[in-house]
C-alpha cells in the first residue's frame, strides 16, 4: 500500500516561453489554490513526484497527498491543494479500494514485481483453493507489512534499512479487511478485489494469499480505485489535467486567479463523509477566531463527533461537537472574513 521506491524518470512540466535569447524560463508566480485534484496516477511514477509536477502546472503554493500510492501501481492519488491540506486526515482515515493481480509459484522480498525471488514452488492453485483461504483475510486480522515499506523502525524507514542489507522484522499489526473477492482466475494469475481500512498492505495480502495456499505469491499489477470519498469517477489523468490548464490559461475573459479551477474538487470534497451544520454570520466569525459556539433551541442538531460547519454555503472550519457546543478543530481561510 504505501512505500516510495527510487524516483523514475521526470515527467516534464508544461512548456514556458523562454524570457530571453539565452532561452531562459522566467519564474512562475505561486498561487492560492484551494481544493483537491483526484489524480489518476500512471505507473512509474512516484507519489512525491506527482504532487510536485501538479503542483508546478497549476502553480500552486501548498501541496500535499492523502495517502502514498507505490511507484508500481496505478489508480486514485488524492491531492490536497493549499487549505484543503487541512482536511488530508479526514481522506487518508477512509476506507480504501483497490483491484491487483497476484502471480502465483513464486515471493520476492518486496512482495512485488520489483524484488528478488525468494522462494518458487510448482503448486498452482485453483479457484476451490483460492475460495477455502479467503475467509482467514476478512474483518480485523493480524497483518505483518511488507519488509520494504514505509513504517519506521527506530527513526528509520524499513525500506531504506531493508536496501542497506539490513534484516528487517516487522511486527504484526492489526488491519481491517472489509471485502475481498477473486474477479477471474488462470492457472498462474488471479485478479482480485479488496475493499480495507488505513494501514493494510495489498502486497501483504498477495504475499499470506500464497502462503495459506502453498503456492507463494506477489503483486504483479496494482491499482487503486477508491480513497475516503473519492472513486474513479472524479479522478483525472495528467494529461487531462494539462489540457484543462491550457484551455483555461487560453480564456482571456477567465481571471487569472480562477484559472484551472474547473479540474480541482472543493475543499469540502474531503468531508462529504461528514455530517454538515450551518451557523450564523456571528457564529462563524466566532469559529474563525477559534472559540467554540454553544446551540441552543430546539432546531440544534443532535450531533456527538466531527463535523463539517459552513456559513451560507461557505466552508467555515472541521470542528468536534459535544453537548450543543461545537469545538473547531481546524479552521479555513478560503474568502475574506465573516
Amino acid at each position: 500500500m504505501s512505500d516510495i521506491a527510487d524516483e523514475p524518470p521526470s515527467v516534464p512540466p508544461p512548456s514556458t516561453r523562454a524570457s530571453s535569447a539565452r532561452g531562459q524560463h522566467p519564474p512562475r508566480r505561486k498561487r492560492d489554490v484551494h481544493g483537491w485534484v483526484v489524480l489518476d496516477k500512471p505507473v512509474g511514477m512516484t507519489s512525491t513526484h506527482a504532487v510536485a509536477v501538479v503542483k508546478r502546472l497549476l502553480q500552486a503554493k501548498k501541496a500535499g497527498h492523502a495517502g502514498t500510492l507505490d511507484p508500481l501501481a496505478s489508480g486514485l492519488l488524492p491531492i490536497a491543494l493549499g487549505e484543503a491540506t487541512k482536511t488530508v486526515p479526514f481522506v487518508m482515515d477512509g476506507r480504501k479500494a483497490y483491484q491487483f493481480t497476484v502471480a502465483w509459484g513464486s515471493q520476492t522480498d518486496t512482495d512485488d514485481t520489483e524484488g528478488s525471488v525468494t522462494a518458487t514452488s510448482d503448486v498452482r492453485p485453483d479457484e476451490a483453493a483460492i475460495a477455502a483461504v479467503l475467509p482467514r483475510f476478512s474483518g480485523d486480522i493480524m497483518q505483518v507489512p511488507p519488509r520494504f515499506s514505509a513504517i519506521k523502525i527506530a527513526g528509520e524507514r524499513a525500506y531504506d534499512l531493508a536496501r542497506g542489507g539490513e534484516i528487517v522484522e516487522l511486527e504484526a499489526r492489526p488491519v481491517r479487511i472489509d471485502r475481498l473477492t477473486l474477479v477471474s482466475h488462470t492457472p498462474d494469475h488471479s485478479v482480485f478485489e479488496a475493499e480495507c481500512g488505513k494501514g493494510t498492505y495489498v502486497r501483504a495480502i498477495a504475499r499470506d494469499l500464497g502462503l495459506a495456499i502453498g503456492c507463494f505469491g506477489h503483486v504483479s499489477a496494482l491499482r487503486r480505485t477508491r480513497v475516503g470519498p473519492f472513486t474513479t469517477h472524479r479522478a483525472i489523468t495528467l494529461e487531462d489535467l494539462q489540457d484543462a490548464w491550457q484551455d483555461a490559461s487560453q480564456n482571456a475573459e477567465q481571471p487569472a486567479a480562477s484559472k484551472g479551477v474547473a479540474a480541482v474538487l472543493p475543499v469540502e470534497a474531503a468531508l462529504e463523509e461528514l455530517p454538515s451544520v450551518a451557523v450564523s454570520r456571528p457564529d462563524a466569525a466566532r469559529l474563525a477566531r477559534g472559540q467554540g459556539v454553544l446551540l441552543r433551541g430546539r432546531d440544534a442538531p443532535l450531533i456527538d463527533g466531527p463535523l463539517s460547519v459552513t456559513c451560507q454555503g461557505r466552508l467555515v472550519a472541521v470542528a468536534d461537537m459535544a453537548g450543543g457546543e461545537i469545538v473547531p478543530r481546524r479552521v479555513f481561510n478560503l474568502s475574506g472574513g465573516f
